[in-house]
């Protein structure tokens, strides 16, 4: 068998321990859209797929072996001691090994294997990541950034043309998706703001080409590629395969870092990473153009989870989680650019139980980055029970008597004017059964000039009787609507209106994407 007829075998091939040149009691292989990686008990060997992307070309021996040779070269500028060596594939028989001295099928870089569940994602996900791990990492970018190489050739890469024309062509890549992760709407709202943000912004682009901060970067800082251990950080799995995507202002690399603390739900992080970033480096010009390139990393890495979609050897749970991931990398990327032009706003929501609201109000909360209080939290939190405590009360008894929504409202109009006090807009989770507790409310926002928003959240009743009978049986919740309180609720609910201000209707029967999609719409028509 020829070297490439091998190469599509390669997967199943190499699954073999001993075919490695080192002892290893199995091998695991993980995928992305451009590399196998084949992990054995201490090291990893990442193969290069033979494809061609434009902005990426593997498609020769000759170049995936220049790139592997790249990869090992680039990657020991931030982790010296983990990227070894270049092993040539070889062919044996109708095998493929790292042992022998066949004829050369293909290229493998070879690395020690870092522990995953020290991954900066693995932390994160099990609440194991802190400010102070936040600063060891930003410290040592800010550290990688002074010294990384700079020259007029690579300075000509910061320029807005350039910075356009990348932007055109993750444009143009991502037209296969408009049907899938990327829908018209959500890639017509980046484009409006990428376009009005480089018209507006032309001269801050100019003068980080003056003043020195195009250098030759790491260009792919995301959660999956940092591993914090032993009080080190291994950042690792630089971009090789292009030099415009690694030539790039210093901004733009740490943005990365910065909107994926986002997309994993820490914004906080985000802005401690971003603070000490500044604090490190003294660039506090690049502060103007983080959000910029936030928008491009979210969308890069939308791209990048959609070409996914493209290999018909990613199949099953991958392919599923490729496109999910995909579908919040590009939200992400359009609440930036909401963000943008969304004056200080307080929205509550207002249905009875099991009508959507909690849904709505964590995805609009995590698309604008702004702080969300549940009703239900809190009113376990005034009494000491943890929010998953089931509290089987009759009907406006115990925690939900009168001075209990009394006290729990005005806990949540607290947090609500803190947020509205410090310029940010806010997300209140409750039901908002009342006339009289929306314009408490209303009130709170028009004290501190905010615009007030109601999102009157309604579905089928055999929908909402579905949802709650689903919650029962699931027996988790921090929620305890029951489908037998259902009606007496119903009984004392009182409709918005056009008294209540902006009230925006949302059928939760439909996708919650498509609905906030309709919410900012409205927000900037009415």
């Amino acid at each position: 068998m020829s070297p490439s007829a091998i190469t599509p075998y390669i997967p199943e091939l190499l699954r073999n321990p001993r075919l490695y040149p080192v002892q290893t009691t199995s091998v695991e292989l993980v995928q992305t859209h451009v590399s196998w990686l084949f992990l054995t008990d201490t090291h990893v060997f990442k193969i290069k797929k033979p494809v061609n992307f434009g902005f990426l070309d593997f498609s020769t021996l000759e170049l995936r072996h220049f790139y592997c040779q790249e990869e090992l070269r680039l990657n020991r500028r931030l982790c010296p001691d983990i990227y070894e060596q270049v092993i040539p594939l070889r062919e044996n028989g109708s095998q493929a090994s790292f042992r022998g001295d066949g004829a050369i099928i293909d290229y493998a870089v070879m690395m020690k294997r870092l522990p995953a569940d020290r991954m900066l994602d693995a932390l994160i996900n099990s609440n194991r990541l802190f400010v102070d791990d936040i600063r060891v990492i930003v410290h040592q970018i800010s550290a990688f950034h002074a010294h990384a190489a700079m020259s007029p050739y690579i300075s000509g890469f910061g320029s807005l043309d350039q910075i356009r024309f990348n932007w055109q062509e993750n444009f143009d890549q991502t037209l296969p998706f408009t049907t899938s992760t990327l829908p018209q709407a959500v890639r017509n709202s980046i484009i409006t703001f990428v376009e009005d943000f480089m018209r507006e912004h032309a001269e801050h682009f100019a003068e980080r080409v003056e003043n020195g901060y195009i250098r030759e970067c790491d260009g792919d800082i995301h959660l999956g590629n940092i591993c914090l251990t032993n009080g080190t950080a291994y950042i690792f799995d630089c971009i090789e395969f292009n030099e415009r995507f690694r030539y790039s202002d210093t901004a733009a690399d740490i943005a990365f870092l910065l909107m994926d603390l986002d997309f994993h739900g820490r914004r906080d992080l985000a802005n401690s990473a971003l603070y000490e970033y500044i604090s490190a480096s003294g660039d506090e010009n690049s502060a103007v153009l983080i959000v910029f390139y936030k928008v491009y990393r979210a969308f890069v890495r939308g791209k990048v989870e959609s070409m996914q979609l493209l290999d018909s050897g990613i199949t099953g749970k991958t392919r599923t989680t490729a496109e999910q991931r995909a579908v919040r990398y590009f939200r992400l990327a359009r609440g930036y650019c909401v963000m943008q032009r969304l004056p200080p706003t307080l929205f509550i929501t207002c249905g009875t139980m099991g009508c959507g609201k909690s849904t709505l109000v964590a995805a609009l909360a995590f698309e604008l980055g702004v702080a969300s209080y549940s009703s239900d939290i809190v009113r376990k939190k005034l009494v000491g029970l943890p929010p998953d405590t089931p509290a089987r009360t009759p009907f406006g008894e115990g925690l939900y008597s009168n001075s209990m929504n009394l006290a729990t409202y005005t806990y949540l109009e607290k947090m609500a004017a803190a947020e509205l006090t410090a310029g940010r807009s806010v997300v209140i989770d409750a039901g908002f059964a009342s006339a009289v507790e929306r314009s408490r409310f209303a009130e709170c926002a028009a004290l501190h000039q905010a615009t007030f928003v109601v999102l009157f959240t309604q579905c089928e009743p055999a929908e909402q009787l579905h949802r709650l009978r689903e919650r029962a049986a699931r027996g988790y919740s921090v929620s305890d609507g029951r489908e037998e309180l259902l009606k007496l609720q119903e009984r004392g609910f009182e409709p918005p209106d056009l008294l209540d201000g902006n009230v925006i209707p949302c059928n939760t029967g439909t996708p919650v994407e498509h609905i906030l999609d309709m919410v900012y719409e409205r927000l900037f028509t009415s």
